[in-house]
Parts: structure tokens; C-alpha cells; sequence
């Protein structure tokens, strides 16, 4: 049962890390320019941080 539990907890690490990174690349490559593309790097900077802040929770979580 245990060994469950840490396959679904290394299974959302991965899903979280993989957003996380693939968000801050979409924001660094973001071809927009003015407030528009100010407005969507800070969503996908917001977004790719947090999926790597939930990515360190699973690894302690998994430790």
C-alpha cells in the first residue's frame, strides 16, 4: 500500500515539474510585445514557479 501511495506522489512530482519548467520556457520564448506580453510572462512565470515550489514539496514529501 505504501509503495502506491509513492508511485501517485512521484507521479505528480514529475507532472509538476514538467509544467513547471515547460511554463518558463513558454514565458521566456513569449513572441508578444507591450502589456499584453508583460501579462503573459508573469502568468507563466507565476505558473511555472509554483509547479516547481509543489515539485520540492513532493520531494520532501517523498523523502
Amino acid at each position: 500500500m505504501l509503495e502506491i501511495l509513492n508511485l501517485f506522489k512521484f507521479a505528480l512530482l514529475l507532472i509538476a515539474f514538467v509544467l513547471g519548467i515547460s511554463c518558463i520556457v513558454m514565458a521566456i520564448i513569449s513572441d508578444k510585445s507591450g502589456q499584453e506580453a508583460l501579462q503573459e510572462r508573469i502568468e507563466y512565470g507565476f505558473m511555472g514557479v509554483s509547479g516547481l515550489v509543489i515539485t520540492l514539496l513532493m520531494v520532501y514529501a517523498i523523502s
